[in-house]
Protein backbone atom coordinates (compact mmCIF):
# COMPACT_ATOMS: atom_id res chain seq x y z
CA UNK A 1 0.00 0.00 0.00
CA UNK A 2 2.64 2.55 0.59
CA UNK A 3 5.06 1.86 -2.51
CA UNK A 4 1.22 1.90 -4.03
CA UNK A 5 0.81 5.19 -2.41
CA UNK A 6 4.20 6.81 -3.03
CA UNK A 7 4.11 5.88 -7.00
CA UNK A 8 0.61 7.91 -6.91
CA UNK A 9 2.13 11.09 -4.84
CA UNK A 10 5.02 10.90 -7.55
CA UNK A 11 2.92 10.95 -10.66
CA UNK A 12 1.15 14.18 -9.08
CA UNK A 13 4.22 15.77 -8.28
CA UNK A 14 5.38 15.22 -12.08
CA UNK A 15 1.96 16.77 -12.85
CA UNK A 16 2.37 19.66 -10.38
CA UNK A 17 5.87 19.81 -11.76
CA UNK A 18 4.61 20.17 -15.41
CA UNK A 19 1.97 22.79 -14.42
CA UNK A 20 4.79 25.23 -12.83
CA UNK A 21 6.78 24.85 -15.88
CA UNK A 22 4.04 25.79 -18.14
CA UNK A 23 2.80 28.48 -16.12
CA UNK A 24 6.61 29.77 -16.26
CA UNK A 25 6.64 29.54 -20.23
CA UNK A 26 3.15 31.27 -20.29
CA UNK A 27 5.19 33.85 -18.04
CA UNK A 28 7.81 33.85 -20.70
CA UNK A 29 5.27 34.45 -23.50
CA UNK A 30 3.32 37.49 -21.80
CA UNK A 31 6.79 39.40 -21.24
CA UNK A 32 8.40 38.93 -23.93
CA UNK A 33 8.85 42.15 -26.35
CA UNK A 34 8.33 44.51 -23.59
CA UNK A 35 11.05 47.25 -22.76
CA UNK A 36 13.74 45.81 -20.49
CA UNK A 37 13.91 47.29 -16.90
CA UNK A 38 11.12 48.20 -14.61
CA UNK A 39 7.64 48.73 -16.11
CA UNK A 40 6.29 50.72 -13.35
CA UNK A 41 3.90 50.17 -10.85
CA UNK A 42 0.36 48.69 -11.67
CA UNK A 43 1.69 47.37 -15.06
CA UNK A 44 2.35 43.83 -14.41
CA UNK A 45 -0.52 42.52 -13.31
CA UNK A 46 -0.56 39.70 -15.79
CA UNK A 47 2.68 38.52 -14.83
CA UNK A 48 1.82 38.39 -11.25
CA UNK A 49 -1.71 36.71 -11.48
CA UNK A 50 0.52 33.44 -13.31
CA UNK A 51 3.00 34.05 -10.28
CA UNK A 52 -0.36 33.66 -8.06
CA UNK A 53 -1.46 30.80 -10.10
CA UNK A 54 2.05 29.31 -9.88
CA UNK A 55 1.73 29.28 -6.06
CA UNK A 56 -1.38 27.82 -5.74
CA UNK A 57 0.49 24.60 -7.68
CA UNK A 58 3.40 25.43 -5.57
CA UNK A 59 1.80 25.25 -2.28
CA UNK A 60 -0.35 22.12 -3.58
CA UNK A 61 3.39 20.88 -3.88
CA UNK A 62 4.58 21.72 -1.01
CA UNK A 63 1.25 19.99 1.06
CA UNK A 64 2.64 16.71 -0.87
CA UNK A 65 6.11 16.46 -0.36
CA UNK A 66 5.89 17.14 3.26
CA UNK A 67 2.66 15.04 4.15
CA UNK A 68 2.90 11.98 1.64
CA UNK A 69 5.34 9.39 1.07
CA UNK A 70 7.33 9.79 -2.22
CA UNK A 71 9.46 7.62 -4.74
CA UNK A 72 13.10 7.54 -4.03
CA UNK A 73 13.61 8.91 -7.17
CA UNK A 74 11.23 12.51 -6.43
CA UNK A 75 14.15 14.55 -5.29
CA UNK A 76 15.27 14.13 -9.57
CA UNK A 77 11.68 15.59 -10.54
CA UNK A 78 12.11 18.47 -8.30
CA UNK A 79 15.63 19.26 -10.32
CA UNK A 80 14.48 19.08 -13.23
CA UNK A 81 11.23 21.14 -12.96
CA UNK A 82 13.33 23.45 -11.15
CA UNK A 83 15.82 23.91 -13.64
CA UNK A 84 13.19 23.59 -16.32
CA UNK A 85 11.87 26.77 -15.28
CA UNK A 86 14.77 28.76 -14.81
CA UNK A 87 16.37 27.55 -17.80
CA UNK A 88 13.02 29.78 -19.19
CA UNK A 89 13.76 32.90 -17.97
CA UNK A 90 17.38 33.17 -17.78
CA UNK A 91 17.61 34.36 -21.27
CA UNK A 92 15.51 37.28 -21.11
CA UNK A 93 15.91 40.99 -20.39
CA UNK A 94 14.45 41.46 -16.74
CA UNK A 95 11.24 42.18 -17.42
CA UNK A 96 10.37 43.31 -14.06
CA UNK A 97 13.28 45.02 -12.62
CA UNK A 98 16.07 47.60 -13.56
CA UNK A 99 17.99 46.88 -10.40
CA UNK A 100 20.14 44.48 -12.92
CA UNK A 101 21.68 47.15 -14.79
CA UNK A 102 23.04 48.70 -11.70
CA UNK A 103 24.80 45.91 -10.67
CA UNK A 104 26.17 46.04 -14.23
CA UNK A 105 27.27 49.85 -13.82
CA UNK A 106 28.85 48.97 -10.82
CA UNK A 107 30.64 46.43 -11.46
CA UNK A 108 32.20 48.17 -14.63
CA UNK A 109 33.01 51.28 -12.53
CA UNK A 110 35.10 49.02 -10.44
CA UNK A 111 36.96 47.10 -13.39
CA UNK A 112 38.10 50.68 -14.23
CA UNK A 113 39.55 51.12 -11.17
CA UNK A 114 36.82 53.63 -9.34
CA UNK A 115 35.21 53.57 -6.14
CA UNK A 116 31.63 52.18 -6.76
CA UNK A 117 30.47 54.59 -3.67
CA UNK A 118 32.01 57.46 -5.50
CA UNK A 119 30.24 58.67 -8.02
CA UNK A 120 26.69 58.90 -9.55
CA UNK A 121 26.21 56.49 -12.54
CA UNK A 122 25.58 60.37 -14.52
CA UNK A 123 28.80 62.23 -13.66
CA UNK A 124 30.28 63.39 -16.39
CA UNK A 125 33.83 61.48 -15.23
CA UNK A 126 32.27 58.51 -15.66
CA UNK A 127 30.68 59.33 -19.35
CA UNK A 128 33.52 57.09 -20.82
CA UNK A 129 32.11 53.97 -19.09
CA UNK A 130 28.39 54.63 -21.02
CA UNK A 131 26.63 52.27 -23.17
CA UNK A 132 23.48 52.20 -25.06
CA UNK A 133 22.54 49.10 -23.49
CA UNK A 134 23.17 49.41 -19.84
CA UNK A 135 23.18 53.58 -18.86
CA UNK A 136 19.66 54.09 -19.98
CA UNK A 137 18.31 51.11 -17.50
CA UNK A 138 20.04 52.72 -14.41
CA UNK A 139 17.82 53.89 -12.06
CA UNK A 140 18.34 56.58 -10.46
CA UNK A 141 21.52 57.43 -12.32
CA UNK A 142 21.09 60.89 -11.78
CA UNK A 143 20.47 61.42 -8.47
CA UNK A 144 21.94 58.55 -6.28
CA UNK A 145 25.03 56.79 -5.43
CA UNK A 146 25.02 52.76 -5.52
CA UNK A 147 23.53 51.31 -2.67
CA UNK A 148 24.69 47.89 -2.37
CA UNK A 149 26.88 46.78 0.28
CA UNK A 150 30.41 45.23 -0.06
CA UNK A 151 29.91 41.55 -0.54
CA UNK A 152 27.61 42.38 -3.47
CA UNK A 153 29.85 45.02 -5.17
CA UNK A 154 32.99 41.89 -4.99
CA UNK A 155 30.20 39.78 -6.92
CA UNK A 156 29.57 42.57 -9.17
CA UNK A 157 33.08 43.13 -9.53
CA UNK A 158 33.96 39.29 -10.04
CA UNK A 159 31.14 39.36 -12.60
CA UNK A 160 32.67 42.20 -14.80
CA UNK A 161 35.60 40.32 -15.09
CA UNK A 162 34.28 36.53 -15.56
CA UNK A 163 30.76 37.25 -17.44
CA UNK A 164 30.70 41.45 -18.32
CA UNK A 165 27.03 42.28 -19.39
CA UNK A 166 23.23 41.92 -18.48
CA UNK A 167 23.54 38.08 -19.47
CA UNK A 168 26.83 37.65 -17.25
CA UNK A 169 25.20 38.95 -14.40
CA UNK A 170 21.97 36.98 -14.65
CA UNK A 171 24.20 33.83 -14.88
CA UNK A 172 25.99 34.87 -12.12
CA UNK A 173 22.95 35.56 -10.02
CA UNK A 174 21.01 31.60 -11.69
CA UNK A 175 24.42 30.75 -9.82
CA UNK A 176 23.71 31.82 -6.97
CA UNK A 177 20.67 30.00 -6.94
CA UNK A 178 21.28 26.98 -7.71
CA UNK A 179 24.09 27.20 -4.60
CA UNK A 180 21.05 27.30 -2.69
CA UNK A 181 19.26 24.36 -3.89
CA UNK A 182 22.59 22.34 -3.77
CA UNK A 183 23.13 23.35 -0.16
CA UNK A 184 19.28 22.38 0.61
CA UNK A 185 19.91 19.31 -0.58
CA UNK A 186 22.63 18.72 1.62
CA UNK A 187 20.92 20.21 4.70
CA UNK A 188 18.06 18.20 3.90
CA UNK A 189 19.80 14.57 4.34
CA UNK A 190 21.87 16.58 7.06
CA UNK A 191 18.43 16.46 8.80
CA UNK A 192 17.43 13.25 8.12
CA UNK A 193 14.48 14.77 6.00
CA UNK A 194 13.64 13.68 2.21
CA UNK A 195 15.51 15.49 0.15
CA UNK A 196 12.72 16.18 -2.64
CA UNK A 197 11.78 18.93 0.36
CA UNK A 198 14.15 20.69 -1.75
CA UNK A 199 10.85 21.90 -3.52
CA UNK A 200 10.10 24.24 -1.03
CA UNK A 201 12.78 26.75 -2.23
CA UNK A 202 13.34 25.11 -5.84
CA UNK A 203 9.22 25.64 -6.71
CA UNK A 204 8.67 28.72 -5.07
CA UNK A 205 7.36 31.18 -8.01
CA UNK A 206 9.22 34.58 -6.46
CA UNK A 207 12.89 33.17 -6.56
CA UNK A 208 11.82 31.51 -9.64
CA UNK A 209 10.83 35.16 -11.59
CA UNK A 210 13.39 37.27 -9.17
CA UNK A 211 16.55 35.58 -9.20
CA UNK A 212 16.92 33.49 -13.19
CA UNK A 213 14.22 36.08 -14.35
CA UNK A 214 14.78 39.14 -12.70
CA UNK A 215 18.17 38.73 -11.87
CA UNK A 216 17.97 40.01 -8.33
CA UNK A 217 20.86 39.98 -6.17
CA UNK A 218 19.13 38.54 -2.66
CA UNK A 219 20.35 35.39 -4.79
CA UNK A 220 23.73 36.08 -3.40
CA UNK A 221 22.48 36.64 -0.07
CA UNK A 222 20.48 33.38 0.05
CA UNK A 223 23.44 31.22 -1.27
CA UNK A 224 25.58 32.65 1.99
CA UNK A 225 22.71 32.55 4.08
CA UNK A 226 22.47 28.63 3.32
CA UNK A 227 26.19 28.24 3.48
CA UNK A 228 26.14 29.36 6.67
CA UNK A 229 23.53 26.83 8.29
CA UNK A 230 25.63 24.36 6.47
CA UNK A 231 28.85 25.42 8.35
CA UNK A 232 26.92 25.67 11.66
CA UNK A 233 25.41 22.41 11.54
CA UNK A 234 28.79 21.03 10.95
CA UNK A 235 29.70 22.82 14.12
CA UNK A 236 32.00 25.36 11.92
CA UNK A 237 31.20 28.44 14.46
CA UNK A 238 33.99 30.38 12.85
CA UNK A 239 33.01 29.92 9.26
CA UNK A 240 29.85 30.11 9.94
CA UNK A 241 30.57 34.03 11.14
CA UNK A 242 32.12 34.73 8.33
CA UNK A 243 29.38 33.63 5.74
CA UNK A 244 26.88 35.66 8.15
CA UNK A 245 28.96 38.49 7.84
CA UNK A 246 29.34 38.36 3.86
CA UNK A 247 25.31 37.85 3.63
CA UNK A 248 24.79 41.01 6.22
CA UNK A 249 26.89 43.06 3.67
CA UNK A 250 24.77 42.08 0.67
CA UNK A 251 21.44 43.46 1.64
CA UNK A 252 22.13 44.09 5.99
CA UNK A 253 18.74 42.09 6.73
CA UNK A 254 20.05 38.55 6.93
CA UNK A 255 21.67 40.10 10.16
CA UNK A 256 18.64 39.68 11.63
CA UNK A 257 19.08 35.76 12.15
CA UNK A 258 22.49 35.98 13.59
CA UNK A 259 21.11 35.32 17.19
CA UNK A 260 20.16 32.03 15.98
CA UNK A 261 23.85 30.86 14.91
CA UNK A 262 25.33 32.25 18.26
CA UNK A 263 25.26 31.14 21.93
CA UNK A 264 26.73 32.56 25.08
CA UNK A 265 29.87 33.24 25.25
CA UNK A 266 30.56 32.23 21.20
CA UNK A 267 33.44 34.79 20.94
CA UNK A 268 34.57 32.67 17.88
CA UNK A 269 31.53 33.38 15.66
CA UNK A 270 31.70 37.43 17.13
CA UNK A 271 34.97 37.90 16.18
CA UNK A 272 34.67 36.31 12.86
CA UNK A 273 31.73 37.93 11.94
CA UNK A 274 33.00 41.25 13.31
CA UNK A 275 36.69 40.65 11.22
CA UNK A 276 34.71 39.96 8.61
CA UNK A 277 32.91 42.58 8.22
CA UNK A 278 35.45 45.11 8.39
CA UNK A 279 37.64 42.51 5.84
CA UNK A 280 34.95 43.65 3.14
CA UNK A 281 34.62 47.09 3.81
CA UNK A 282 38.22 47.64 3.53
CA UNK A 283 38.86 48.27 -0.25
CA UNK A 284 35.70 50.69 -0.32
CA UNK A 285 37.11 53.02 2.87
CA UNK A 286 38.92 55.93 0.61
CA UNK A 287 35.44 57.38 0.90
CA UNK A 288 34.85 58.02 4.16
CA UNK A 289 31.23 58.23 4.97
CA UNK A 290 30.02 58.08 1.29
CA UNK A 291 30.77 54.40 1.43
CA UNK A 292 27.20 53.82 2.73
CA UNK A 293 26.04 55.11 -0.89
CA UNK A 294 22.35 55.92 -1.25
CA UNK A 295 20.98 53.87 1.78
CA UNK A 296 19.97 56.80 3.96
CA UNK A 297 18.23 58.62 1.26
CA UNK A 298 16.68 55.27 0.49
CA UNK A 299 15.73 54.53 3.54
CA UNK A 300 13.93 57.93 3.87
CA UNK A 301 12.65 57.43 0.74
CA UNK A 302 10.94 54.47 1.02
CA UNK A 303 9.55 55.66 4.45
CA UNK A 304 11.44 53.36 6.57
CA UNK A 305 12.90 56.22 8.72
CA UNK A 306 9.56 58.16 8.98
CA UNK A 307 7.19 55.12 9.27
CA UNK A 308 5.46 56.20 6.53
CA UNK A 309 5.90 53.20 3.88
CA UNK A 310 5.47 50.76 7.31
CA UNK A 311 2.38 48.44 6.88
CA UNK A 312 1.64 48.30 10.66
CA UNK A 313 2.04 52.31 11.06
CA UNK A 314 0.28 52.75 7.75
CA UNK A 315 -2.86 50.71 8.70
CA UNK A 316 -2.87 52.35 12.17
CA UNK A 317 -3.31 55.69 10.28
CA UNK A 318 -6.67 54.84 8.82
CA UNK A 319 -8.08 54.60 12.44
CA UNK A 320 -6.28 57.55 13.43
CA UNK A 321 -3.30 59.96 12.77
CA UNK A 322 -0.26 59.52 14.33
CA UNK A 323 2.62 61.66 15.70
CA UNK A 324 5.44 62.87 14.73
CA UNK A 325 7.53 60.03 17.04
CA UNK A 326 5.58 56.74 16.07
CA UNK A 327 7.91 56.23 13.23
CA UNK A 328 11.04 56.19 15.96
CA UNK A 329 8.85 54.51 18.61
CA UNK A 330 7.81 51.74 16.10
CA UNK A 331 11.77 51.40 15.04
CA UNK A 332 12.47 51.00 19.00
CA UNK A 333 9.92 48.52 19.35
CA UNK A 334 10.69 45.85 16.87
CA UNK A 335 14.37 46.08 17.74
CA UNK A 336 13.57 45.55 21.61
CA UNK A 337 11.16 42.21 20.10
CA UNK A 338 14.60 41.36 17.77
CA UNK A 339 16.92 41.65 20.72
CA UNK A 340 14.19 39.79 23.58
CA UNK A 341 14.50 36.82 21.03
CA UNK A 342 17.80 37.00 20.39
CA UNK A 343 18.81 36.64 24.14
CA UNK A 344 16.24 34.00 24.59
CA UNK A 345 18.59 32.27 21.45
CA UNK A 346 21.71 32.88 22.82
CA UNK A 347 21.29 32.58 26.56
CA UNK A 348 18.75 29.38 25.92
CA UNK A 349 19.83 25.54 25.39
CA UNK A 350 23.06 25.05 23.80
CA UNK A 351 22.52 24.11 20.12
CA UNK A 352 22.07 20.08 19.83
CA UNK A 353 25.28 17.94 18.98
CA UNK A 354 23.70 16.27 16.63
CA UNK A 355 23.77 17.43 12.65
CA UNK A 356 19.55 16.33 12.58
CA UNK A 357 18.99 18.15 15.44
CA UNK A 358 21.32 21.36 14.97
CA UNK A 359 19.49 21.89 11.48
CA UNK A 360 16.30 21.98 12.77
CA UNK A 361 16.50 24.66 16.03
CA UNK A 362 19.06 26.87 13.76
CA UNK A 363 16.68 26.94 10.50
CA UNK A 364 13.21 27.02 12.80
CA UNK A 365 14.64 30.47 15.32
CA UNK A 366 16.62 32.05 12.21
CA UNK A 367 13.36 31.58 10.50
CA UNK A 368 11.61 33.13 13.39
CA UNK A 369 13.84 35.65 13.64
CA UNK A 370 13.65 36.81 9.71
CA UNK A 371 10.50 36.61 9.80
CA UNK A 372 9.47 39.39 12.81
CA UNK A 373 12.07 41.42 10.96
CA UNK A 374 10.98 41.36 7.46
CA UNK A 375 7.30 41.72 8.54
CA UNK A 376 8.34 44.38 10.57
CA UNK A 377 10.40 46.29 8.16
CA UNK A 378 7.40 45.35 5.15
CA UNK A 379 9.76 45.62 2.55
CA UNK A 380 7.68 46.94 -0.54
CA UNK A 381 9.07 44.68 -3.30
CA UNK A 382 9.01 40.48 -3.78
CA UNK A 383 12.54 39.42 -3.50
CA UNK A 384 13.74 41.02 -0.24
CA UNK A 385 11.74 38.09 0.99
CA UNK A 386 14.41 36.03 -1.42
CA UNK A 387 17.05 35.12 1.13
CA UNK A 388 14.21 33.95 3.92
CA UNK A 389 12.93 30.78 1.34
CA UNK A 390 15.57 28.89 2.39
CA UNK A 391 14.73 29.16 6.44
CA UNK A 392 10.68 28.09 5.04
CA UNK A 393 12.32 25.18 3.23
CA UNK A 394 13.95 23.65 6.43
CA UNK A 395 11.15 25.25 8.81
CA UNK A 396 8.43 24.68 6.81
CA UNK A 397 4.86 26.47 8.68
CA UNK A 398 1.65 27.83 7.30
CA UNK A 399 2.55 31.08 7.95
CA UNK A 400 5.58 31.31 5.88
CA UNK A 401 4.84 29.39 3.24
CA UNK A 402 1.43 31.92 2.69
CA UNK A 403 4.29 34.82 2.88
CA UNK A 404 6.59 33.43 0.48
CA UNK A 405 3.63 32.44 -1.94
CA UNK A 406 2.04 35.57 -1.46
CA UNK A 407 5.30 38.32 -1.36
CA UNK A 408 4.51 38.71 -5.27
CA UNK A 409 1.34 40.86 -4.62
CA UNK A 410 4.00 43.65 -3.31
CA UNK A 411 5.06 43.85 -7.19
CA UNK A 412 1.71 45.80 -7.89
CA UNK A 413 2.79 49.02 -5.49
CA UNK A 414 1.74 48.53 -2.07
CA UNK A 415 2.59 51.79 -1.21
CA UNK A 416 0.02 53.50 -2.70
CA UNK A 417 -2.53 50.61 -2.65
CA UNK A 418 -2.15 49.55 0.86
CA UNK A 419 -4.84 46.52 0.41
CA UNK A 420 -2.35 44.72 -1.48
CA UNK A 421 0.08 44.82 1.42
CA UNK A 422 -2.75 43.83 4.05
CA UNK A 423 -3.00 40.76 1.61
CA UNK A 424 0.64 39.87 2.06
CA UNK A 425 0.87 40.42 5.80
CA UNK A 426 -2.56 40.17 7.68
CA UNK A 427 -2.71 36.32 6.72
CA UNK A 428 0.59 35.73 7.37
CA UNK A 429 0.38 37.35 10.71
CA UNK A 430 -3.20 34.85 11.01
CA UNK A 431 -1.59 31.88 10.20
CA UNK A 432 1.33 32.69 12.56
CA UNK A 433 -1.05 33.39 15.62
CA UNK A 434 -3.20 30.08 14.98
CA UNK A 435 0.49 27.87 14.88
CA UNK A 436 1.68 29.54 18.09
CA UNK A 437 -1.70 28.71 19.77
CA UNK A 438 -2.09 24.99 18.26
CA UNK A 439 1.70 24.46 19.95
CA UNK A 440 0.71 26.41 23.31
CA UNK A 441 -2.75 23.85 23.32
CA UNK A 442 -0.20 20.98 22.81
CA UNK A 443 2.41 21.78 25.23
Amino acid sequence: MNAKSARAAGFQLGALGLGLVALTALGLAVVAGRPAGNPGPGRTLDVVLIELAAGLLYLAAAALVVRRPLPAGAVWIVLAAALAMRALLLPIAPPLSSDLYRYVWDGRVQAAGINPYRFIPADPRLAFLRDHAVFPHINRAHTARTIYPPTAEAVFRLAAWIAPGVAGMKAVMLGCDLVVIAGLVALLRLADRPPAQVLLYAWAPMPVWEFAGNGHVDALAAAFVTLALLAAARARRGLAGALLAAATLVKFLPAAIAPAFWRRWDLRLVGVFVATIGLLYAPYLGVGARVLGFLPGYAAQEGLLSGRGVFLLDLLRLVAPLPGWAGAAYTAALAAILAALALAYGFGPPLPAAPPDRVRVLARQGAVLGTVALVGVSPHYPWYFGWLVPLVCLAPAPALLYLVGASVLLTLDPVHHLGIAALVYLPTAALASGSWLAVRRRR
